[in-house]
């Protein structure tokens, strides 16, 4: 942990930045073209992308977008004024919100998800090479 990175090790770390924040600006771009924010996209793909079902309780997607609860609330009330989710009260716990996909919601996740999918399997390569520099 303490061994001293060499030149290629920073260029390498530099260019995994640089090719993570392509991806991202990639990503924003996409997203503002379908009419909505990056990070609307990524409550809709944490929702519908939440392992073993379709559906997210506030808590879980405010560590799956590692922001604050009170932060996810505003921004699940942001994305149901635009018809793209809506919450339930809990199954087993009526005090716990569950947020669904609307059709709408589905249907631009889909669409953007699409997209990404293909910028992602060019980047896996890129990745790869990068990770086997770095000592």
């Amino acid at each position: 942990m303490n061994t001293p990175l060499d030149k290629s090790e920073f260029e390498a770390l530099a260019d995994f930045r640089y090719q993570l924040r392509r991806f991202l600006r990639f990503s924003e771009l996409l997203t503002r073209r379908h009419g909505i924010t990056n990070l609307q996209y990524l409550l809709l793909l944490q929702v519908k992308g939440y392992p073993g079902r379709e559906w997210a309780c506030i808590g879980e997607l405010a560590e799956r977008l590692q922001a604050h609860q009170h932060g996810v609330v505003s921004l699940v009330s942001r994305c149901e004024k635009l018809g793209l989710v809506e919450r339930r009260p809990g199954r087993e716990d009526r005090r716990a919100v569950e947020v669904h996909l609307t059709a709408e919601g589905e249907r631009l996740a889909a669409t953007i998800a699409l997209h990404h999918r293909e910028e992602v399997k060019l980047l896996g390569g890129v990745f790869r090479d990068l990770a086997s520099q770095l000592r």
